[in-house]
């Protein structure tokens, strides 16, 4: 194996994503378990858990933990950290990448019950679940904490302000993870443009192209599997001196 190779390389690592059975985690999760290491699959469907999990054994030979958790209850957080702990000994590498957001026709429509469900999915859940696992972290052999956010956190749109709140929220925690947990840990964070993941489904592609045109550099939106790299960089020793780093992947939103 090269050297620059071995920057990259997973081998002996297990790593933990969260919303890991599609989208972003699901090119994640495949990347990791290509470079080596063993993967904990999470989401609230046990079923396209276990999916992606058989998809990583069959395609890699690692193996692959399926596990159901809703990562906006503290509880299921809490449960799902052990269970991982648990059932393969530690985790190096943890993912918050589970998020969502909800359709409103104007914010004064924003019920209590829509702003808890989008902010404990996007900010609350990824708290406890980096506390949990980057207190573990820091008193063993270290790791790497990876968040995903979204560059609505700095281009907030009147139709996703509970969402944008969360993921600034997000960007913030990413920082002060940093400092909480290092130097054996690193916390970073991708702050996501838009990708073509099942979400893109709903979008009016006419109206996106033609704003893309305008506003996104490369003039398109992302390829899930254009994630990789990025992750790969923060989950491996190629970013050992990269901590409490907000990165952009987001074409150029200008």
């Amino acid at each position: 194996m090269s050297q620059i190779s071995e920057l990259f390389d997973l081998r002996g690592k297990i790593a933990l994503v969260t919303g890991g059975s599609r989208g972003l985690g699901r090119e994640m999760v495949l990347a990791f378990a290509r470079a080596g290491a063993d993967v904990v699959i999470a989401s609230r469907k046990l079923d396209a858990c276990e999916a992606t999990a058989k998809e990583v054994e069959r395609e890699t030979g690692r193996r692959a933990l399926p596990l159901a958790a809703h990562v906006g209850k503290w509880g299921e957080v809490e449960s799902l950290a052990e269970r991982a702990y648990a059932e393969l000994g530690r985790i190096d590498v943890l993912v918050n990448n589970a998020g969502m957001s909800l359709l409103y026709d104007q914010v004064s429509n924003v019920t209590e019950a829509m702003w808890d469900k989008v902010v404990d999915l996007n900010l609350k859940g990824p708290f406890r679940l980096t506390a949990i696992v980057g207190t573990r972290m820091a008193a063993g052999a270290g790791g790497s904490i990876i968040n995903v956010s979204s560059v609505a956190a700095i281009h907030p749109t009147p139709n996703v302000l509970p969402y944008a709140a969360a993921k600034a929220g997000l960007n913030a925690i990413t920082v002060g993870f940093a400092a909480a947990f290092g130097p054996k840990v690193r916390v970073n964070c991708i702050m996501a443009g838009p990708f073509l993941t099942d979400i893109s489904k709903a979008w009016d592609m006419t109206a996106f192209e033609k704003q893309a045109k305008q506003s996104i550099a490369l003039r398109r939106a992302g390829q899930p599997s254009e994630i990789v790299g990025t992750a790969l960089y923060f989950a491996s020793q190629a970013s050992s001196y990269t901590t409490g780093t907000v990165l952009p992947v987001h074409g150029g939103d200008l």
